[in-house]
């Protein structure tokens, strides 16, 4: 028998998410460019009960975060899948002493790059 005990939310860092239509609303763009954003690694997201759902820092100004594309096909290419790419954003990283999102959010992208292309040696 299944038992939750010991069992986590390995996205439970994610400080807020946000839906296909919020971001389209967020983006000032049809719910079908949305949805191609994220299969064109633009926008990362993952299905949480069965609802596509998107890191909503991945949208900073009404745009995608320039940074996010290619630390997403990095981590991709590494051999992570998306909601292992997200934990891996959202986890704490010693030697940035910070999330690598928020070392993109504070435009560290050659960084987090270098440490994401680690991840695939």
């Amino acid at each position: 028998m299944w038992q939750s005990c010991g069992v986590t939310d390995s996205l439970a860092n994610v400080s807020a998410w946000i839906t296909v239509p919020e971001a389209a609303d967020l983006l000032g763009e049809p719910l079908g460019r949305v949805r191609r954003l994220v299969e064109e690694h633009s926008l990362i997201g993952v299905k949480r009960d069965g609802v596509l759902m998107i890191p909503a820092d991945c949208i900073q100004n009404g745009e995608p975060l320039p940074s996010i594309r290619g630390t997403i096909l990095v981590l991709l290419d590494s051999g992570f899948s998306a909601e292992g790419a997200i934990e891996w954003l959202y986890s704490d990283e010693p030697t940035l002493g910070k999330t690598p999102m928020a070392a993109l959010l504070d435009g560290q992208k050659t960084q987090i790059r270098r440490l994401a292309q680690a991840l695939a040696l």
